[in-house]
């Protein structure tokens, strides 16, 4: 009898946490997706990271918004080119360099403190080699 009150106890405690995880991954997804669509406009923010990253969190919370942003006509190649073959395109790759770079030159043009621009300038080093890393795809 004992048994079986900690195996409910047991269940529900999992269960509450899978939900927690869920939503964690739910409320990541939400603001990547909303950082990705703002770098549209805006070439300061790179657009390509962060819906990579709303569609892993997507694809671990909400299966209906992993499939709308998986048949998104702006994103859908790009994430199915990841998902599949883990590679992107050489154009939509250029594009990545170009506004990476223009963004963390301004970055660090606009920051009065060294020890930020020094970071800066690690991160975009940083940033620059894995995306060099990234397999290319002919357009």
């Amino acid at each position: 009898m004992k048994h079986s009150g900690i195996m409910a106890v047991h269940y529900r405690f999992q269960r509450n946490k899978m939900a927690l995880k869920r939503g964690v991954y739910l409320i990541c997804g939400l603001c990547s997706l909303a950082l990705g669509l703002l770098g549209i406009p805006l070439p300061i923010l790179p657009t390509v990271p962060f819906i990579l990253l709303a569609a892993f969190c997507f694809a671990r919370s909400s299966d209906s918004l992993y499939q709308w942003l998986m048949e998104h006509p702006w994103f859908s190649d790009a994430l199915k080119h990841w998902e599949s073959e883990r590679a992107i395109r050489k154009g939509l790759k250029r594009k990545a360099y170009i506004v990476s770079g223009l963004s963390f030159a301004l970055s660090i043009a606009i920051v009065p403190l060294v020890w930020v621009k020094f970071m800066l300038v690690f991160f975009a080093i940083a940033l620059g080699v894995y995306l060099r890393n990234i397999p290319e795809l002919e357009d």
